[in-house]
């Protein structure tokens, strides 16, 4: 026999509906964290060529709001992971809406700020947010988990 045959082990499979979205959470994070930073730190150099020091701290701005969001999200899905479907997918369309709500408002409020350059914020949150989505859509197509527990210990 190979030497490889004789190695060869399967990782341990999530058992549960809970595991499962906790996996998937975490390997979202990872997908992203350096995707969202890139973005972040992309969007920083350009404004501060393009507009200067108020182009920057919008950048940073939007950056942040963006990068807290996206972890609000997986937050969510953690906190929620143990509920029932329907729960669940109460929860998460109550989260999005409550999410837009406070990203709208962060909007409002940052935007009203002199020092923030608008446009900046405004572009960064929003590249911010869609490459971090992306980057946790490809994270959550890799991430190799059951779709389907026929024997779950959970009700």
């Amino acid at each position: 026999m190979s030497e490889n045959s004789e190695s060869f082990e399967v990782p341990k499979q999530p058992e549960s509906h809970r595991e499962i979205v906790q996996t998937l959470a975490v390997a979202m994070f990872r997908g992203a964290i350096w995707w969202t930073v890139g973005t972040v730190a992309i969007a920083v150099v350009l404004a501060g060529v393009l507009v200067g020091a108020n182009g920057v701290y919008g950048a940073l701005a939007g950056g942040a709001v963006g990068f807290l969001s996206s972890v609000a999200t997986l937050v969510l899905m953690r906190q929620t992971a143990g509920l029932k479907v329907q729960t669940l997918m109460i929860a998460v369309l109550g989260g999005f809406v409550v999410k837009m709500l406070i990203l709208l408002a962060a909007m409002i409020v940052l935007g009203g700020i002199d020092v923030l350059h608008r446009n900046s914020l405004a572009i960064t949150l929003l590249a911010t947010i869609l490459v971090t989505a992306a980057a946790e859509v490809f994270a959550f197509q890799r991430t190799k988990v059951p779709t389907i527990i026929p024997a779950s210990k959970e009700g």
